[in-house]
């Protein structure tokens, strides 16, 4: 994946963060993912296409950061545990990270569809990958726990 798809996801995760739940999140050093197993207990899958480009960004949360953001997203106290809100909510967040990241992309000439986000509750659940690519993790740091976001993006042939 070219590096200079890195940067828009990184953009849009701190700017729908911070927005949406008033929550600071900062990046950590990317690395290649090892494995297809996802991440947290919550994950957000949604597929992106171009007439070049294809693969999918993902983004995966811990319980403890999930709950926190959904809370200060409502602006409630956190819920005891993950629920149909919850789920709901990351859906959402996927949406929001990936047509941020998709703005950005656009100013790069990358113009690309998305599909509507495919949720999993579960840490270590396999994750369909829409590409065959190598893909990046970005892990994040946060005062409510740590999350990542993945991009898997490649030529198409």
């Amino acid at each position: 994946m070219k590096a200079e798809f890195i940067n828009p996801f990184l953009i849009a995760t701190k700017n729908v963060l911070a927005t949406m739940a008033q929550i600071q999140a900062t990046p950590q050093k990317p690395r290649l993912k090892d494995g297809i197993t996802s991440y947290g207990e919550v994950t957000g899958i949604i597929g992106m296409t171009s007439d070049e480009i294809s693969g999918s960004m993902i983004v995966s949360f811990t319980e403890k950061c999930i709950l926190q953001i959904v809370a200060n997203m409502l602006m409630e106290d956190p819920k005891a545990k993950i629920d149909d809100e919850v789920v709901d909510a990351v859906g959402e967040l996927t949406n929001m990270i990936c047509g941020g990241a998709k703005v950005h992309l656009a100013r790069l000439e990358h113009k690309f569809d998305l599909a509507i986000p495919n949720m999993v509750v579960g840490a270590g659940v396999e994750i369909p990958y829409y590409s065959r690519a190598p893909t990046i993790v970005i892990p994040f740091a946060t005062e409510a726990g740590p999350f990542v976001v993945e991009a898997n993006l490649s030529e198409r042939r």
